[in-house]
């Protein structure tokens, strides 16, 4: 046993249940099932989960309880689910923040390979955002605004190594801007600190600056990804102004289980979360959100998302040099 790796043994772990019999899951659920949400309420990833319970909980016949667990983020959620039976009974609701985290070298009692992937939910777009006491309205101008300002701007983020930090840092060190990063323990909170004008500017995700920047409490300088969002159209992209390199600025959000949670298990979820996310009044409830809907994802294809993923965020872990604190 001493021979093998946490990772060949994850690894080993998701061949295990790629053997199990279906028959397993003829009978799953038969109690309530408890998503863990790595976030805290209100945060974009807990505003989907709630989407989507009730409808839920009509595909698989049982009741779906959502347990908070933000903080570091998303690391103690993401803990309490690997410590967890692998029954099916506790879901892991997580983001790319899961692979942030690895990627800037955090040590944690998990690897990314000790859960067994279960289906991606939407892809999330970012929005950098300003306070409008700065007067700036491009991402070009808050560049010029910081520069004349070195070291003076606070930015805020979700979390130390949560999507917001690792995209922030990016066009911080990108764009050679001086500022601060100010963690806090989602993104909520991170924005209720930008509303009030104790940080400049931020990186949100679009659940939860869509509706900050309707109501005008701060303004969208930019978004990141490769197209605009359909609910912000006079919104450029960060490449349209000139940044380079912000294509890859977009993350995942799904679910997985403990490890050794049998394959028919986690194909079975998979299939009632792609015929929720089918249901026209899901789609028409997560238009606001601007996340884009998956709805085709399997254990198998998330399995070699997340890996992508990992690739990609380590990239930009070296390239703007994010390292655990």
């Amino acid at each position: 046993m001493n021979r093998f790796t946490r990772r060949q043994l994850g690894g080993l772990a998701l061949a295990a249940g790629a053997l199990s019999s279906p028959a397993v899951a003829q009978s799953y659920p038969t109690r309530p099932v408890t998503i863990v949400v790595a976030w805290p309420p209100g945060s974009g990833i807990d505003v989907m989960v709630r989407i989507m319970m009730d409808a839920l909980r009509e595909e698989l016949g049982q009741t779906i309880v959502v347990d908070n667990r933000g903080g570091a983020a998303g690391v103690i959620g993401n803990q309490a689910v690997a410590n967890a039976a692998p029954d099916g009974y506790t879901l892991l609701f997580t983001s790319s923040a899961l692979n942030m985290v690895t990627a800037m070298g955090t040590r944690t009692t998990y690897e990314p390979t000790d859960f067994v992937p279960v289906c991606n939910v939407a892809w999330t777009p970012s929005i950098l955002v300003a306070h409008p006491s700065l007067g700036v309205k491009t991402a070009p101008e808050l560049i010029e605004y910081a520069r004349a300002r070195p070291g003076q701007l606070f930015y805020a983020t979700a979390g130390v190594g949560a999507p917001s930090h690792f995209i922030t840092e990016l066009f911080r060190v990108r764009t050679g801007i001086e500022a601060t990063a100010v963690p806090f323990r989602g993104s909520p909170q991170a924005m209720a600190e930008q509303i009030a004008g104790r940080v400049q500017f931020s990186v949100q995700n679009s659940s939860t600056g869509l509706p900050q920047i309707r109501e005008g409490k701060v303004v969208a300088l930019g978004v990141t990804g490769r197209s605009r969002l359909p609910q912000l159209p006079d919104v450029p992209t960060l490449e349209e102004q000139g940044l380079t390199g912000f294509a890859v600025a977009s993350y995942f959000n799904g679910l997985l289980a403990p490890k050794g949670t049998p394959l028919p298990i986690a194909e079975r979820v998979a299939a009632a979360v792609n015929r929720v996310l089918a249901r026209p009044v899901i789609r028409e409830r997560f238009l606001p959100t601007g996340n884009a809907i998956d709805g085709s994802s399997t254990p198998a294809s998330f399995r070699e998302l997340i890996a992508e993923d990992m690739r990609t965020w380590a990239e930009v872990a070296r390239a703007a040099n994010i390292k655990a604190e």
